[in-house]
């Protein structure tokens, strides 16, 4: 049996711990939520904001539309969980519910057309502009039920808030997946040697959060899997499956090598069949961005990497190397454009972050100034 004593420390330490986790419930009409979401959004000072981690949207057109199907039928959705960010001005932080709230400012904007919906089948194929002003009216004051959390909560809890919520749900990230079922050369290239490369985890200061879900190993993935078909993205590129088709090619393709270590890969001759040739893109991009941005793959000091930003600066430098090979010889460190207002819009995670155009859009803009700078 426990002590009194000790039945005493852990009262004390549940009521330490909820010091921390203060919130309130609240309840915030669609209208509301997407003005105060959409209002600044390209400026990135918009009062309901995605932190970089969640810049990526990830949803496609058919869940999308079934949540919009679940509003205009009235089922419950869940909670979207916010916090104030004092940091930030006590900005309100989407802790969960950032593609919920992306998909709403992209219907109420009529952005979003209506597909695959079964209970409501005559929508498809609509737009929030289509409906009647009172079904509009109807959705932009259907209410959404929130959890705000004061800015007592620490980025820390934020992030084990997130943590928490999305471990029930969704048990394996995709590159935790991609571990288990695309075994092969390149997976353990990307892995063991790409992934613990001293210079990358220097230039990619990822929070615990990310580390624990193999985020590392996921942007590897997608500097090479964006890199070597940059010119024949899809239109409409559903990144989870381009991502995973990519992977098992490349592992088909080397499946006759064994692994070399970093020092082997780096001596080895250069021959367009071997891993060298990616290890060797993979070093001249970091020493690039090594020279080129303060705060590596991370907009500013926190170490929170976004992975559209990611995709930006790394598949950015690395096309900027293909046209002037001795870029690292002559580029300055950045300065006034990674910080504008152009930059920033072409790296919003607002909407549809993965089509062709919005890649391109980003990698050009970086790989563009990179060599009028160099």
């Amino acid at each position: 049996m426990p002590t009194k004593q000790q039945i005493e420390k852990t009262e004390e330490q549940i009521y330490q711990q909820q010091k921390i986790v203060d919130f309130d419930t609240r309840e915030f009409t669609i209208e509301y939520v997407t003005a105060k979401y959409l209002n600044g959004v390209d400026e990135d000072n918009n009062e309901i904001y995605v932190p970089d981690y969640q810049r990526e949207f990830v949803w496609d057109e058919i869940r999308q539309s079934k949540l919009i199907e679940s509003i205009i039928l009235g089922l419950p959705i869940p909670l979207i969980f916010l916090a104030e960010n004092k940091e930030k001005d006590n900005r309100l932080e989407i802790v969960d519910g950032s593609q919920r709230i992306r998909t709403l400012a992209a219907f109420i904007k009529s952005e979003l057309t209506l597909i695959n919906l079964e209970k409501l089948d005559l929508l498809n194929g609509l737009k929030f502009s289509d409906l009647n002003i009172g079904r509009q009216r109807k959705i932009n004051n259907t209410p959404l039920r929130m959890v705000v959390l004061s800015d007592k909560a620490t980025e820390e809890i934020r992030n084990e808030i997130f943590e928490r919520i999305n471990r029930g749900s969704e048990l394996l990230q995709a590159m935790e997946k991609r571990k288990g079922i695309y075994k092969g050369a390149f997976s353990n290239f990307i892995y063991d040697i790409c992934a613990k490369n001293e210079l990358f985890i220097r230039l990619t200061q990822v929070d615990s959060r990310q580390s624990k879900r193999q985020e590392k190993e996921e942007l590897v993935l997608r500097f090479f899997a964006i890199s070597d078909n940059y010119e024949h993205i899809p239109e409409r590129l559903g990144i989870a499956k381009f991502l995973d088709e990519y992977l098992e090619k490349k592992n088909i393709e080397f499946e006759y090598l064994k692994l070399q270590t970093a020092e082997e890969l780096e001596n080895s001759a250069k021959n367009d069949s071997n891993l060298n040739v990616y290890y060797a893109r993979f070093i001249s991009m970091l020493k690039v961005v090594e020279k080129c941005f303060p705060n590596g793959f991370s907009k500013n000091s926190i170490p929170q990497v976004s992975r559209v930003y990611f995709e930006a600066i790394s598949v950015g430098a690395y096309l900027a190397l293909k046209t002037k090979p001795d870029l690292q010889d002559t580029i300055t460190p950045v300065n006034s454009w990674i910080n504008s207002n152009e930059f920033k819009l072409t790296i919003a995670g607002k909407y549809q972050t993965h089509n062709r155009r919005r890649i391109h859009q980003r990698v050009d803009f970086v790989k563009d100034h990179l060599l009028s700078n160099g």
